[in-house]
């Protein structure tokens, strides 16, 4: 990078922490703050704690009790629609259904952020949701609207 290191305007150093969720499995805030140094950006944890919540950066689990940072899906339906599909191709198993309950499997620990990009969909269908470990309850409003979401999940699943 050319230029003194550290001398990023906000914007830029947000920009670079996106960047660097979007490729890198980091866990803390002290993780994010040597990504920076690594690119030359010199920044104290408080500035890194401060662009997060600015950010609107959230913590994902990703198994076995661990986390990451990522990006917020709390824009447009596409971008959670988007997200929810990685998810199912990595980490759900299976989806089932009973009338209007639909029951998802996913890998251990990854049940509450699928539900919860779920939920963000804000759909009129979905009724609601609950989660585990690794199973998801799914509630939709009708019989059919359970089948119809059933289909659609499926479909995630393949991508």
């Amino acid at each position: 990078m050319a230029g003194v290191p550290g001398k990023l305007s906000k914007e830029q150093r947000q920009k670079r922490i996106q960047d660097i969720i979007a490729r890198e499995s980091v866990s803390t805030q002290g993780e994010l703050v040597e990504f920076l140094r690594h690119e030359d950006v010199l920044v104290t944890q408080a500035t890194v704690s401060r662009d997060i919540n600015e950010l609107r950066l959230v913590r994902v689990p990703v198994g076995k009790g661990r986390h990451r940072y990522a990006l917020s899906q709390s824009g447009g339906h596409g971008d959670v629609k988007g997200e929810l599909g990685r998810l199912f191709q990595n980490f759900v198993q299976d989806v089932d259904r009973g009338e209007n309950v639909l029951v998802v499997r996913t890998a251990e620990g990854h049940a509450s952020g699928v539900a919860l990009l779920l939920d963000r969909l804000r759909r009129d269908d979905i009724v609601g949701t609950i989660a585990g470990e690794d199973t998801i309850f799914v509630v939709a409003r009708t019989t059919d609207e359970g089948e119809a979401l059933m289909e659609e999940l499926h479909a995630l699943m393949l991508g």
